[in-house]
């Protein structure tokens, strides 16, 4: 749903036919990309008050479906991926984010922390202190600090999803041809 591809019923139910779609095919690798200016930039904040976040498959369902796709996922990044944007990237197996992306898990400025995952996949991926630091401060990080810190796997000078997609495609073969990017 562009223009911020927000996580609502819509976009989650497109992720979890998309994942689908592409192990019936047996595809080898799968990208997730965002149409528009954005990487999935968060959740419907929205649903929020009608419910509708609570309607299958939830923000949760959806990562773990990605979770425990049956090939390597990768995450194409590009504008921001902000709370569940955020998560549903860390549930990819790979990142790859344009040089003017942002990420971050800014829900501590609603009173709130991440409720999707990323209480433990962040941690695990770069450990206990950055991950502390990001989900308290709320602040977005950029690409750059979020390749030292290992949050991106790859970053390129693509800012476009377009662009964007294209390299976390070639990452994505690369991985299917057994080649660790």
């Amino acid at each position: 749903s562009p223009p911020v591809n927000a996580l609502g019923l819509a976009v989650r139910k497109g992720i979890v036919d998309g994942i689908a779609q592409a192990e019936k095919a047996g595809a080898k690798a799968l990208v997730l990309a965002g149409d528009g200016v954005t990487f999935p930039a968060g959740a419907d904040i929205a649903e929020f008050a009608t419910g509708g976040h609570r309607t299958q498959p939830t923000l949760g369902e959806v990562i773990e479906r990605l979770d425990k796709a049956s090939m390597p996922t990768v995450a194409a990044m590009h504008g921001t991926a902000l709370g569940g944007g955020l998560e549903v990237a860390l549930a990819c197996h790979w990142r790859v984010m344009s040089k003017a992306a942002k990420c971050g898990l800014p829900e501590v400025h609603l009173g709130l922390l991440p409720g999707a995952g990323g209480t433990q996949r962040l941690p695990r991926l770069i450990g206990c202190a950055p991950a502390i630091k990001i989900m308290t401060s709320g602040a977005p990080l950029g690409a750059a600090e979020a390749a030292k810190l290992g949050l991106a796997d790859e970053v390129v000078a693509a800012v476009d999803g377009e662009g964007v997609a294209e390299a976390a495609v070639g990452f994505a073969e690369a991985l299917a041809d057994g080649v660790d990017p």
